[in-house]
């Protein structure tokens, strides 16, 4: 098993190899890539991002417009308008996105000997806008609105996710954001630190379903070392109160798929290891465990981090490639691991954080 997933990274490296071959050397706004991943729950999902960069004085950093699309082999799809603005001197910020996506999910349970299997429809816009306030701190607000809706593919799954509560919702939120950021580069930071707070009110009164806050909390730093080498770290969490099971916390490491692990609230800690070959190479290295607990967790009673099953590992390995060295723009290969036979191969944009 272990040497499939090598297989992977090293397929997933040559094609960053070939994306080498074809890049240009002068200077373009555009960008395009393609973008891969697998894991046992979703299969394998292929797809593209093309985006358009553009900077808007010299003191901002660079704003991005663009398209994502992906489609896998069990008939899922998702695609994202996204934009993400940095302006007036990077006294604003402003992120947008709006997504539509249909995804078939397999949800296994503690005591449910059968899979359970959903056919989910996602429509989903979000809006961001944040001003600084003083030195590198940033107030703002931010919205989202999405139709969620779950339906089980057959009479057993749709029975089931309905007495667990997991049918999905219509749900609009508003929301507060405290930040800091002295990164010292937005798309790959080698130095400084960014911590986000934030919040969602779901309201009925909003034109949703349900009522329920969810908050966020989320710390990263970056150390440099060696020659171009960056180690950054990362402490995320998702804290809800009076949520329904389809609004839980979900486990975001890494080899693990968003939504398969549920609970009221979810902790992590990650490491990730960014060491640099050369201007466009790099080498990865990531190790990370989260934590899934609360009064209530999806399908059960009662959840703690003292408990060992409520404890979710991931560490991976993999490659990164620079498509616009000056800015500081990569694509990442690599696989991750975590337990119960949960992993994932990944070509994707970015940085995860």
């Amino acid at each position: 098993m272990f040497q499939h997933k090598i297989a992977s990274v090293i397929a997933l490296t040559l094609i960053l190899c070939s994306i080498h071959s074809i890049a240009e050397e002068k200077s373009s706004p555009w960008i395009a890539t393609p973008l891969i991943s697998s894991d046992p729950k979703m299969g394998t999902t292929l797809g593209g991002l093309a985006a358009y960069m553009h900077k808007f004085d010299k003191q901002s950093p660079i704003s991005m417009f663009g398209l994502s699309g992906k489609y896998s082999n069990t008939d899922s799809y998702m695609a994202v308008l996204f934009g993400r603005t940095y302006f007036n001197q990077d006294q604003q910020r402003l992120s947008v996105a709006i997504a539509d996506g249909y995804i078939k999910n397999s949800y296994e349970f503690e005591g449910i000997d059968t899979p359970l299997r959903s056919n989910d429809d996602l429509n989903m816009r979000f809006l961001r806008f944040n001003q600084r306030v003083y030195l590198d701190f940033f107030v703002g607000i931010q919205y989202v609105d999405s139709n969620y809706i779950i339906s089980g593919s057959d009479d057993f799954s749709q029975i089931v996710l309905e007495t667990l509560g997991l049918t999905g919702f219509d749900s609009t939120a508003l929301g507060l954001v405290l930040s800091t950021d002295t990164r010292d580069n937005q798309q790959s930071a080698s130095s400084g630190h960014n911590i986000l707070l934030h919040n969602f009110a779901y309201r009925e009164k909003f034109g949703g379903d349900e009522s329920f806050d969810a908050y966020m909390l989320e710390y990263s730093e970056y150390f440099s070392h060696g020659d171009g080498h960056v180690l950054a770290m990362r402490i995320k969490g998702r804290w809800t109160s009076d949520a329904p099971e389809s609004g839980f916390s979900s486990m975001e490491l890494r080899g693990y798929t968003r939504g398969q692990y549920l609970a009221e609230h979810m902790t992590f800690i990650e490491f990730d290891e960014r060491y640099a070959l050369s201007e466009r190479w790099g080498l990865t290295a990531f190790a990370g465990i989260g934590c899934l607990y609360g009064d209530q967790i999806a399908g059960s009673k009662e959840a703690s981090c003292s408990d060992a099953k409520n404890r979710y590992p991931s560490a991976g390995i993999g490659a990164s490639f620079a498509i616009k060295p000056a800015e500081k723009m990569v694509i990442r290969s690599e696989i991750a691991i975590g337990k119960d036979n949960n992993h994932g191969f990944y070509l994707n944009f970015g940085q995860p954080f």
